[in-house]
């Protein structure tokens, strides 16, 4: 028998729950976890439903630890491999247990380079600013893009919220795949300017630039316009008049991560909703977990953001996502298990 950590209804409260130990069908990898981390779609899950098909639920989409076993087509792992992974939403799947199972594509050997709790604190934050580039932009990342890339890529980019983990993985995957001529500007407060220059942003504003286009225009080239907005925590909802920093000749590109929010999208921006996983469906998306790995181990990829140990054990996953909810900045919050 295994531990879960079980949402029993909408709302909570969650229960410590024996249940069977998993055994991995021919393409799947079971994880013990030695960390897990904590994401809104977690406490909205919990307080929602938001994609919840069934109650008790167990969440959690990001896991690091040890290969308990695998499937036997599996050819990339072996029991007792350190991997880090994104995980699911089935009972089988959600990372808050003591043993969950995914698809061999979800995983990839832990960079030696990082803790369990910085791994754990990357994969779906990483899968959705990749989406949201090759997705939502047509930009195409090495070793993943699209057939029908847009031509010529976008010069100017602006990123919304960009001292969240989304954003700031965005700032980096976005110079890697354009090089350094392109301008990329972000917003957030002032105490993140420093580490998203060291990412790869040519220019930070403060978050208010997000109600005033006109600083937004004046920090691009020739004071013209953005081409591409890519927006991980929906600003556009309540800022609408960011639209406004849109070059009207180029593009006009918006890249929204999928939050639960519908920013009213103004005619002739061309804009797409995009979730993590959707880059699995890409040439080259099923390796996209192994790029990552590939670009920690080469030096190429920082930690977007602190990491923050909340707790140790699957039951301070609760406290941690009452704290989550309460609204953190530049930090990801993870629990060691």
């Amino acid at each position: 028998m295994v531990k879960q950590y079980q949402a029993t209804k909408q709302g909570g409260p969650f229960a410590l729950v024996n249940v069977s130990k998993p055994s991995p069908s021919a393409e799947e990898v079971c994880i013990r976890p030695k960390a897990v981390a904590l994401n809104p779609l977690d406490w909205k899950n919990l307080k929602f439903g938001f994609m919840v098909q069934a109650w008790p639920a167990v969440f959690g989409i990001d896991g690091a630890g040890v290969v308990e076993s695998v499937g036997e087509r599996v050819t990339s792992f072996k029991a007792g491999d350190e991997v880090f992974s994104l995980a699911g939403m089935e009972p089988k799947a959600g990372a808050f247990q003591e043993i969950y199972t995914v698809p061999e594509h979800q995983v990839a050997k832990k960079p030696s380079n990082l803790s369990f709790e910085e791994a754990t604190s990357l994969p779906i934050c990483y899968l959705t600013a990749a989406a949201s580039i090759v997705l939502g932009l047509k930009i195409p990342l090495p070793s993943i893009g699209k057939p029908d890339p847009i031509t010529p890529p976008p010069s100017s980019i602006l990123v919304l919220g960009a001292s969240s983990a989304v954003g700031a993985i965005a700032v980096q995957l976005l110079r890697l795949a354009l090089g350094p001529s392109p301008t990329i500007i972000t917003t957030s407060s002032p105490a993140h300017h420093t580490q998203l220059l060291s990412l790869g942003a040519s220019k930070c504003l403060d978050r208010s630039a997000q109600d005033n286009p006109t600083t937004i225009k004046s920090a691009t080239p020739g004071g013209n316009g953005v081409d591409a907005i890519l927006d991980p925590v929906t600003a556009a909802a309540s800022q609408p008049s960011v639209f406004e920093a849109l070059n009207p000749a180029g593009p006009k590109l918006y890249s929204q991560v999928v939050t639960g929010q519908n920013p009213q999208v103004p005619e002739g921006v061309k804009a797409r909703q995009v979730f993590g996983p959707g880059i699995f469906g890409v040439p080259g998306g099923m390796q996209a977990i192994r790029y990552l790995a590939q670009l920690v181990e080469e030096g190429k990829f920082q930690l977007p953001v602190k990491v923050e140990v909340v707790g140790n054990g699957l039951e301070s996953i609760e406290g941690g996502l009452k704290r989550l909810m309460r609204g953190v900045s530049g930090m990801k919050l993870v629990v060691s298990l």
